[in-house]
């Protein structure tokens, strides 16, 4: 088992390399409390204390703005995944944007909206969109209520009217609700369009790590086109005029993107082929400054994405830049041995390597791949765990 209290007085980082991501790939499926046990003595009270109150101005803060909560964030807070109606709408939401035929559609629609109180959500917010959407779906649930009888017959005339001229309606309406709030996380068709759209954040002093959507490659071809995507991307970014006080936007390229067969099975073939492919894009961007990020993939993948980070960080066209970064999953148990082992490599060949700590996009698909397979835990932390054993100090900061 990687020990926390190991790492954190520094013996971890004696330990010779292959021990380390031994120690690593141990965490896999670590039992939650003993896990939480080692990692709690590195919690101190007076850390907690601080971080509750750097979170409560920020939040202080974004409340000031007149910006703070646009409609859609309002909606989407009214709506949120904590409620049975929210968890509805956003499965419907992408299961819409995969379903080919309107039948299939109608048909989920009718048994989603069916089934929620929207009723309890009426009046409960200040925001016109907001009350438009929930008076919008309490006639939506009863008119798919009213269209089907108990037994699930076909119904009268009169409510096979309504499903015909009702379905459809709510259908190219929920379509267009996805279109709208597509926009609110989905920066641009385009790396010029999304850099076009960023200019406003950006004279703000923010910045960006632009990816693109699209999860993996199946084919080889696949692989070709999004290699190609990244390097358009990377030139845009190179040539990019802005000069403002922002710190210049980075692309984060996606591995399995890169190679169609991007696993632990194939590792062999994968770092052998996607080195050379990896070290293009990297070379690119080095020449024209800009950030190249590796993006987190899921649990299995981890010891293959940290193998094939390290061969082209320690290649000599890349060494010396500082520029070349990676994404952890503070979600996942491996996330400090994984800090621990960059630490390691960083430390080693006295170059900088650019983190980016994020919450996580695979948590549910973890637990349940994890179920599927019979394995005794899960590689990511639970609500449970963290319910169970709450840290020292650390109080619950609502953002009511």
């Amino acid at each position: 088992m990687f020990k926390a209290n190991s790492a954190l007085r520094g013996d971890f980082f004696q330990l010779p390399e292959d021990q380390l991501f031994a120690a690593l790939s141990d965490n896999y499926c670590i039992d939650e409390a003993l896990w939480l046990r080692e990692l709690m003595p590195l919690a101190e009270p007076a850390d907690a204390d601080a971080l509750s109150r750097q979170a409560a101005e920020l939040i202080a803060s974004v409340r000031q703005r007149d910006n703070a909560v646009d409609s859609i964030d309002a909606l989407l807070q009214q709506y949120s995944l904590d409620t049975q109606e929210g968890i509805m709408l956003m499965c419907l939401a992408e299961a819409l944007l995969r379903i080919p035929d309107a039948a299939t559609a109608d048909a989920l629609i009718r048994d989603k909206l069916s089934a929620a109180d929207w009723d309890s959500h009426l009046g409960k917010s200040e925001h016109a969109l907001v009350n438009a959407a929930a008076w919008g779906l309490v006639v939506t649930g009863r008119v798919v209520n009213f269209d089907r009888r108990q037994d699930g017959s076909p119904g009268t005339v009169l409510e096979r009217l309504v499903r015909r001229s009702g379905e459809p309606v709510i259908r190219s309406a929920m379509l267009q609700a996805m279109k709208i709030m597509g926009r609110q996380f989905v920066l641009g068709r385009t790396i010029k369009e999304a850099l076009k759209n960023g200019k406003p954040q950006r004279d703000a002093g923010y910045s960006y790590s632009f990816d693109m959507l699209g999860e993996a490659a199946l084919t080889r071809a696949d692989a070709a086109k999004y290699l190609a995507d990244y390097s358009n991307a990377i030139a845009a970014l190179a040539a990019d005029s802005y000069r403002g006080d922002a710190p210049s936007p980075t692309i984060s390229v996606k591995l399995s993107a890169l190679h169609p067969h991007y696993e632990q099975a194939r590792e062999a073939q994968v770092l052998e082929e996607l080195d050379e492919t990896l070290l293009q894009l990297v070379r690119q961007a080095r020449e024209g400054n800009v950030g190249i990020t590796i993006d987190a993939e899921e649990a299995d993948r981890l010891e293959l994405s940290l193998k094939l980070f390290a061969r082209v960080y320690r290649h000599p066209d890349v060494r010396g830049w500082g520029n070349f970064g990676l994404v952890v999953q503070a979600y996942s148990k491996r996330a400090l041995p994984a800090l621990c082992w960059l630490t390691r490599l960083a430390r080693e060949q006295g170059d900088l390597i650019p983190l980016r700590l994020v919450k996580g996009a695979y948590w549910d698909s973890e637990i349940k791949l994890c179920q599927q397979l019979g394995v005794p835990g899960y590689p990511v932390f639970t609500p449970q765990g963290s319910h169970r054993h709450r840290l020292p100090g650390l109080r619950t900061l609502s953002a009511q």
